[in-house]
């Protein structure tokens, strides 16, 4: 844990000076929202910021220590709104239909997608994500893959998988490596 902890350290120690302004940035993004939250939950009382004062700058500093921030592409985030709709709905309208099918069509099974997406929260918003897909659920989120299982292993989904993953590339502004097909 120490390790950890003077890692983070170092890193900010040798961060650039661009990379200091985003993270200020990010704190005063994350700041005012926090602000703001605290505005709507007390209905706007002034008398309530004497602790909300704090506790908004509590809140701040722990949301930039837990979650560093990130790079967003706001056309990446337009985009994947929709999809994310659509998939969520017909991801559960499919699981309905198999479930309520006379001969319950599935054949569950595992399976291992590698990772194209770096470590961190774009891994972790994809496998919950993929929860979303017809017919799919994570159910470990490893090192170099990401094992999902399926309601049926007869399906191509690595299709699907691809296209999540390019999605959620794109709404962290990431440049993927090449697809890497059947591996």
């Amino acid at each position: 844990m120490i390790v950890c902890t003077v890692d983070r350290r170092q890193r900010l120690e040798f961060t650039p000076r661009e990379s200091v302004f985003f993270h200020l940035r990010s704190g005063c993004l994350r700041a005012v929202l926090f602000a703001l939250m605290w505005w709507i939950l007390t209905d706007g009382a002034m008398d309530s910021w004497l602790v909300g004062t704090p506790v908004i700058l509590f809140a701040t500093v722990v949301s930039v220590v837990l979650l560093p921030p990130s790079s967003w592409s706001f056309l990446g985030v337009v985009q994947f709104v929709p999809f994310f709709l659509w998939r969520s709905l017909y991801g559960g309208v499919d699981v309905a239909r198999r479930a309520l099918h006379p001969r319950l069509p599935i054949s569950p099974g595992l399976f291992d997608h590698r990772w194209r997406l770096p470590p961190g929260l774009p891994r972790v918003f994809m496998a919950n994500i993929v929860s979303l897909l017809p017919g799919t659920l994570s159910a470990e989120l490893g090192a170099n893959c990401l094992q999902v299982h399926v309601l049926d292993e007869r399906k191509n989904f690595l299709s699907e998988l691809e296209k999540v993953e390019q999605r959620v590339a794109a709404m962290f502004d990431i440049s993927l490596p090449p697809s890497r097909g059947g591996e």
